[in-house]
């Protein structure tokens, strides 16, 4: 069985990369399923109902989030009854929403998808190696195929995390730095890696917004509002091939392929 997981989706180009070609990497590659992060959906920053039923209708299955998920205030109006749209386990006691939700294929697997946040240069919350494996014992009641999506700055925790689990679950993939990593693997045990999914957005700026702008930022410290950018626009990620019954993987590739 194979999984597409699509690393953040960044505005409305970020939006079109997926209704384009997502469907083209279903068809060409037999995709069971499609995990996207979509924290950056709505202009970059946050997501709102419509991006959501935007992103769903473009054949997304599950929507994983991090630390932009509340940047827009809409997203209260959908995220608690809207069990495909996840919010990092790891928040809280009392946010709106979950942080897990298991999945169904249409041949019937179940894939287990669980979204955590980091620590390291974020800012702190509970323990997201405590609460990972919290979430892990009860969803490995339904299914031993689970993906887990670490929303992290540092590449040391990313790395911690991928051996902490190696065995537990069937991938753990890095989103939030929107540069995808060129470290894919499987790890002895038989969990598939990846550091950073990448972004599926424009290229053509830095991480997202408009390279004129942020450099101007960098040179003079000034405030300046960030914008979007819209060149050379992606879709990065990663495809899982994985055993239905084992949840072992058996193999993983990037993905990294432009809007045409």
């Amino acid at each position: 069985m194979k999984i597409l997981f699509i690393g953040d989706v960044f505005g409305q180009p970020g939006r079109n990369a997926v209704k384009v070609i997502a469907p083209r990497l279903v068809a060409n590659e037999g995709i069971a399923l499609v995990v996207a992060n979509v924290e950056n959906a709505a202009g970059g920053a946050g997501v709102t109902p419509d991006t959501v039923d935007e992103l769903l209708d473009a054949g997304v299955h599950v929507m994983t989030s991090g630390n932009h998920v509340w940047d827009k205030k809409q997203v209260i109006d959908v995220i608690g009854f809207e069990p495909r749209l996840l919010r990092p386990a790891n928040y809280p006691p009392g946010n709106p929403g979950r942080g897990s939700v298991v999945a169904k294929t249409a041949d019937g697997v179940k894939v287990g998808v669980i979204n955590i946040e980091g620590n390291v240069f974020m800012r702190p919350k509970s323990c997201p190696f405590q609460t990972v494996r919290e979430e892990i014992e009860a969803i490995r009641q339904e299914t031993r195929v689970i993906l887990v999506d670490l929303h992290a700055e540092a590449t040391s925790e990313k790395k911690a995390m991928g051996w902490y689990l190696d065995g537990q679950v069937s991938l753990v993939i890095g989103t939030h730095t929107h540069v995808q990593t060129s470290d894919e693997k499987i790890l002895p045990k038989g969990t598939a890696y990846l550091t950073d999914a990448g972004m599926t957005g424009p290229h053509d700026s830095v991480i997202g917004m408009r390279k004129e702008i942020v450099i101007e930022r960098f040179v003079t410290s000034m405030p300046r509002r960030f914008e979007p950018a819209t060149g050379d626009v992606r879709l990065q990620g990663a495809i899982l091939e994985v055993d239905p019954e084992t949840g072992r993987a058996i193999s993983v590739r990037r993905v990294d392929e432009p809007l045409e």
